[in-house]
C-alpha cells in the first residue's frame, strides 16, 4: 500500500494498517496518522549519548519507513481488493524495538553485521540452488520437456522470505543499523568509502522497499512463463523456401530466436551464396516482430513456408496470436503491482535504472546517442560497403566481416567444434586448457574448471553463478546431436567469462554482500572479453595490428547497433506505462511503430531502406524485462577493460604496476565487486565510463583501413 512519508525533522505521516495488493495498486493508502519519533530517538540519545544521535535519528526513520503500525483507527475498504493485514505493532512496539535493538557504531554492530552477512549468504546461496533446480526441466536439455516442468519454473520457493525477514524483525534490525544511502550519495562519496562502508550499505539496500510475497511470486509466474515461451521459439530452417520455392537451408537447421536466427545470418557473410539466406532471415525476423509468422512455423517442422509471401505449403496459415506480446507485457503488468510499495522508485523503469543498474536513465541515453550520432558511423558503413561490393541492406546492422571469422565457413567451424567438444564433458574438460590460452595461472585455471559445472542447454545458453562460497557455477549451452557447433562454441566461451567473474566476485571476495559486479552489464562486458578470444582459443588466429584495428570497428559497429535496441525496450515500457491497460495487439502496434521510429532516424541513411522493425526481434526483450541496454553498456564497459589490460601500468592512482598476466588482472578486477558503476570503472581503469575510448580507437582504426594501400 502506498505509504506518504515527509521528511520535515523527524515527522512522518505513516500508513497504520497497510495492507496487501491482490492485483491492481490502490491509488491512494488505506489510512494515515501523523506521528512524531522524537520520543524513540531521544529515548536512545538518552541511553546510547548525543554523540550518536545522527546515526540514531537515520536508523529510526529507516525502521519506521516500512514497519507496518497498527494503531487505531483502521479502515478497511473491500475484503475484495484486500488480503487479511499483516502488521508488525504498534507505536509502543516500535519504541521498545528499536530501544532493544540499536546498537551503536562499534564492536557489537561490526559483530552483527558478519552474523548478517553469512546468514544472507547461507540463505541466498540455498533458494539460489533450489531455484536451478526447479528450473532443471525448463532449462536443460535432458528430454522432452514436460507440463511439471513449466509449474516448476513458475515456482519460487523464496518468494515469502523477504516478507519473513520483516516479520521476524531481522529487516528491522538492519534498518535500524545500517545507513541507507541514495544514488546521488553513493556517486558523489562512493570513492572516499572503504570496504566495510560499502559492505554496510550493500546490506541495507536489501530492505529499500518491502514488496508482498504474492507480488513477487507474480512477477516469477510471469518471467518463467515468457523464459519458456522463448526457450520455445525455434524455427526449422529447412522449411523455409524462397519466391522460386528453393529450400537454402540443410535439412535438420533448427534455429532458436533471435539468438540462432542472427547469429546464422552473420555467418552467411562467409557464405559466397550467403545474401539470398540473409534477406530470408531479415524477413523472418520481421514476421516474428509483427506476429504476422504463422502460428504452425513456430517450433514446427510439418510444413514449407515462403516468408516472403507468408504461406505455408502454398496457402494461408493462422498467425501466432499477439503471444510475443502478451508475454512481454504480463512481465510489466506483474511488475507494476510493485510500484505502489517502493517509496523512491515507484516505476520499473526507474527501478531498473536507478536502483539496479544505478546509471540515470539519462545518462545512459546519453552514451547510446554519442554512438547512434557519432561522425564515424558513415565511414565505417562506406567501409562495409566496399567490402561487401553492394549497397547495404537493413541486415548489415549484424555485419561480421571485420574480424578474420569471415575467413572460415560455417561448415569448417562447425566440424572443428563437433570434433573438439562431443559433449558437455569434453567441453568442461578442456577447461583448464582454455582458462591457461587465456592467461591465468595454472592453479587458478585448475580453480576456475573445477568451480564450473557444463550443462547441456534447451536454450540459446546462460551462465547461472552461485550465491554461496560452496556452490558451483554452472555454465549452460547447445549441444546437438553431432556435439557442439561453432555458435554454442561461441555462446560457451561467453558464458565462460560470465563463470569465471562469478566465480572470482563469490568465492574469493572480503565481503560476500559485495559479490557480483555493479551490474548485469559489468558481468556482460567481461564475458565479452572472453568471448572475442573465441578463434584464438581454438587455434585459428593470433590478433595482429590489422585485426586489432579490425575489432575495433566491428566493437563500434556492434555497440551502434545494440543501443538502437536498448532505446527501443526502454520507449516500450514507457509506453505501457502510459497505456498499462494496452491488449497485446495494441501494444505490438505500438513497438513496431517505435522500432520503425528509432530505425528511420538512426539507421535508415546508412541500410537502405525505411520502416524496418528488427530491432524489436530480440528475444530478452520479451522475458528479461528491460534488459537490452545492459548490452551496449556491457560492450563500452568491455571495450575500457580490454585497453585498460592493454596498458604497462594502471593509472597512477591505483600506484601499482599491471601484472603481466592477464587472469591476474582479471582477477583483480572481478573482485572489485557491486560498487556503483562509477566506483567501480574508476577502481578497475582509472576513468569513469565512457564512449571515448571506443570512440577514439574506432577512428584510428578507420584512418588505418582509410589509409592503407
Amino acid at each position: 500500500m502506498i505509504r506518504t512519508i515527509q521528511n520535515s525533522t523527524l515527522t512522518l505521516l505513516v500508513i497504520f494498517g497497510n495492507a496487501r495488493i491482490t492485483q491492481n495498486p490502490l491509488s491512494e493508502p488505506l489510512n494515515t496518522k501523523p506521528r512524531s519519533l522524537q520520543p524513540v530517538c531521544d529515548a536512545l540519545i538518552q541511553k546510547h549519548g548525543a554523540g550518536n544521535a545522527a546515526a540514531i535519528e537515520k536508523g529510526v526513520q529507516q525502521a519506521a519507513r516500512l514497519w507496518r503500525f497498527s494503531d487505531p483507527p483502521i479502515v478497511v475498504r473491500s475484503n475484495r481488493d484486500l488480503n487479511p493485514h499483516v502488521y508488525d505493532g504498534d507505536f509502543n512496539d516500535f519504541r521498545n524495538f528499536c530501544e532493544k535493538e540499536f546498537l551503536p557504531p562499534g564492536p557489537a554492530r561490526d559483530a552483527t553485521f558478519e552474523r548478517l552477512e553469512n546468514m544472507f549468504e547461507s540463505l541466498d546461496g540455498s533458494f539460489n540452488a533450489i531455484r536451478r533446480d526447479l528450473h532443471r526441466g525448463a532449462d536443460l536439455e535432458i528430454g522432452p520437456m514436460l507440463p511439471i516442468d513449466e509449474r516448476l519454473g513458475a515456482f519460487d520457493a523464496s518468494a515469502h522470505l523477504d516478507e519473513d525477514l520483516y516479520q521476524s524483525k531481522i529487516a528491522f534490525i538492519v534498518l535500524l543499523n545500517f545507513p541507507l544511502t541514495t544514488l546521488g550519495e553513493r556517486l558523489e562519496h562512493g570513492m572516499q568509502w572503504s570496504r566495510d562502508d560499502w559492505a554496510k550499505a550493500r546490506i541495507a539496500r536489501r530492505f529499500e522497499t518491502r514488496t508482498p510475497a504474492e507480488v513477487n511470486q507474480a512477477v516469477a509466474i510471469a518471467v518463467a512463463e515468457a523464459e519458456s515461451y522463448i526457450a520455445g521459439y525455434n524455427i526449422y530452417m529447412h522449411r523455409l523456401v524462397g519466391e522460386d520455392g528453393q529450400h537454402l537451408f540443410p535439412e535438420g537447421l533448427r534455429l532458436i530466436t533471435h539468438w540462432g536466427l542472427r547469429d546464422e545470418l552473420k555467418a552467411r557473410y562467409a557464405d559466397p551464396q550467403g545474401l539470398a539466406k540473409q534477406r530470408m532471415i531479415q524477413k523472418v525476423m520481421e514476421r516474428i516482430v509483427t506476429q504476422t509468422i504463422p502460428r504452425a512455423m513456430v517450433d514446427g517442422d510439418k510444413a514449407d513456408w515462403d516468408p516472403y509471401k507468408n504461406t505455408v505449403a502454398g496457402a494461408e496459415s493462422p498467425r501466432e496470436p499477439d503471444t510475443r506480446y502478451a508475454r512481454w507485457k504480463g512481465i510489466f503488468d506483474a511488475n507494476r503491482m510493485a510500484d505502489a510499495y517502493d517509496l523512491d522508485c515507484p516505476t520499473y523503469v526507474q527501478r531498473k535504472f536507478e536502483r539496479e543498474r544505478e546509471i540515470p536513465e539519462k545518462e545512459v541515453e546519453r552514451l547510446f546517442l554519442n554512438l547512434l550520432e557519432s561522425p564515424l558511423t558513415p565511414r565505417v558503413a562506406a567501409m562495409i560497403e566496399k567490402k561487401l561490393g553492394r549497397g547495404l541492406e537493413p541486415f548489415d546492422i549484424w555485419y561480421a566481416g571485420f574480424r578474420p571469422l569471415s575467413k572460415y565457413s560455417e561448415a569448417d567451424l562447425d566440424a572443428k567444434t563437433r570434433a573438439k567438444y562431443p559433449n558437455p564433458r569434453a567441453y568442461a574438460a578442456d577447461m583448464p586448457r582454455l582458462f591457461v590460452d587465456l592467461g591465468f595461472r595454472e592453479e587458478k585455471a585448475r580453480f576456475l574448471a573445477g568451480n564450473i559445472i557444463v550443462d547441456p542447454s534447451r536454450g540459446a545458453g546462460h551462465a547461472l553463478g552461485a550465491q554461496r562460497r560452496d556452490d558451483k557455477a554452472h555454465l549452460r549451452t547447445r549441444f546437438g546431436e553431432k556435439g557442439m557447433d561453432y555458435k554454442g562454441y561461441n555462446i560457451a566461451i561467453h558464458e565462460m567469462g560470465h563463470n569465471v567473474e562469478q566465480s572470482f566476485s563469490m568465492t574469493t571476495i572480503d565481503h560476500t554482500s559485495l559479490s557480483g559486479v555493479p551490474n548485469t552489464a559489468f558481468t556482460e562486458a567481461l564475458a565479452f572479453v572472453f568471448q572475442a578470444r573465441d578463434l584464438e582459443l581454438l587455434g585459428l588466429e593470433k590478433p595482429d595490428a590489422e585485426a586489432v584495428h579490425a575489432k575495433a570497428l566491428e566493437d563500434f559497429w556492434a555497440a551502434r547497433e545494440i543501443a538502437g535496441v536498448a532505446l527501443v525496450d526502454t520507449a516500450a515500457w514507457h509506453w505501457l506505462y502510459n497505456h498499462p491497460a494496452a491488449s497485446p495487439a495494441e501494444f505490438r502496434e505500438a513497438v513496431v511503430t517505435i522500432a520503425n521510429d528509432v530505425w528511420n532516424r538512426y539507421y535508415a541513411q546508412y541500410l537502405g531502406a525505411k520502416d524496418v522493425p528488427i530491432l524489436a526481434v530480440y528475444s530478452h526483450m520479451v522475458d528479461a524485462g528491460l534488459y537490452t541496454p545492459d548490452y551496449p553498456l556491457g560492450h563500452l564497459i568491455a571495450f575500457q577493460i580490454e585497453e585498460h589490460f592493454k596498458k604497462k601500468e594502471i593509472s597512477s592512482q591505483l600506484n601499482q604496476p599491471l601484472p603481466k598476466n592477464f587472469g591476474d588482472e582479471f582477477e583483480r578486477v572481478a573482485k572489485i565487486g557491486s560498487l556503483t558503476p562509477d566506483a567501480w570503472m574508476r577502481t578497475a581503469t582509472g576513468g569513469p565510463l565512457s564512449t571515448e575510448p571506443l570512440l577514439t580507437t574506432a577512428a584510428r582504426a578507420a584512418d588505418y583501413f582509410e589509409n592503407k594501400k
